[in-house]
């Protein structure tokens, strides 16, 4: 299934894409798409039937506003430096474990909301990762095949970063991952079933038409049930959770100077296969 949140911000409504493309309304299904019901099996099993009778209301695409995928996050756990092709562009030697961080629930919008540059900054950076979505408790999981029976959806996310912030202003790296806006993501929360193998999926990202970033997810140095695995090891992992798996290279901390980073007034689009598009206009903040 593609699941996905529509309206004004705060206001969102869940509904579903159906095979044929058409938008269709789940709130007289479900109260919305959340933690709550990604654990539910029965809840879920009512959706798919709902999809599957083609009986759901139509929702008018036309101007409405697609929000992120899941309500109410309870934490974006990050995974750095875990594209072999990344890490070599940045000068880093290859991880022997994860590298883990955080960005707040709240950095978390719409894939065509607007992403502000922050105040003072000179190096906002792109880059387009893959969103894994947890859909029941994770704890201590011991196998791949346990971590991936743990995962509701995949999405597509942006990882907006400031590069002084987080590399030049001291401490760790959330200073400069936590700005307002700094998490785009969606356009749909994508079930595994139609996603198949989350390690054969190509990602992309355009600056103003101009393709950046164009990787697989085969170059992950953890894959998506070893990311899964290891996290659970160290925090319980919720319903709703996401986890942002990391980026390909071709950001532009990894171009030669003078380095474009993204100013206000720069268009960046992305997309993930199978997950979707991502557009986003830059203002100032």
């Amino acid at each position: 299934m593609k699941l996905l949140r529509v309206g004004t911000a705060g206001a969102e409504r869940p509904a579903l894409l159906d095979a044929e493309g058409t938008l269709r309304d789940l709130s007289g299904i479900v109260a919305d798409i959340d933690g709550a019901l990604l654990a539910d099996d029965a809840a879920l099993a009512r959706v798919r039937a709902a999809a599957a009778s083609g009986e759901l209301p139509v929702l008018d695409a036309t101007g409405l506003r697609v929000g992120p995928p899941v309500a109410r996050i309870g934490k974006v756990v990050c995974i750095g430096l875990n594209y072999h092709d990344h890490a070599a562009e940045t000068g880093a030697a290859t991880p022997a474990e994860p590298v883990v961080f955080f960005k707040a629930a709240d950095t978390v919008v719409g894939p065509d909301d607007t992403v502000l540059v922050p105040r003072k900054s000179v190096k906002t950076d792109w880059e387009v990762e893959l969103a894994i979505v947890i859909g029941r408790t994770a704890r201590y999981l011991e196998s791949h095949e346990e971590a991936l029976a743990h995962v509701a959806g995949y999405a597509v996310a942006h990882d907006v970063s400031e590069r002084e912030f987080q590399i030049e202003r001291g401490g760790t790296w959330d200073k400069g991952k936590n700005c307002e806006t700094f998490n785009p993501l969606g356009p749909w929360l994508v079930t595994p079933d139609e996603v198949g193998d989350p390690q054969a999926l190509s990602l992309k990202l355009w600056v103003n038409g101009e393709l950046k970033q164009d990787g697989s997810t085969s170059d992950q140095i953890f894959p998506v049930a070893e990311v899964v695995r290891y996290v659970s090891q160290f925090m319980t992992l919720y319903p709703g959770d996401v986890i942002n798996t990391g980026t390909p290279a071709g950001v532009a901390m990894g171009q030669p100077e003078p380095k474009p980073y993204l100013r206000a007034g720069d268009v960046v689009e992305l997309e993930i296969e199978k997950l979707g598009r991502q557009r986003q206009e830059l203002k100032s903040a």
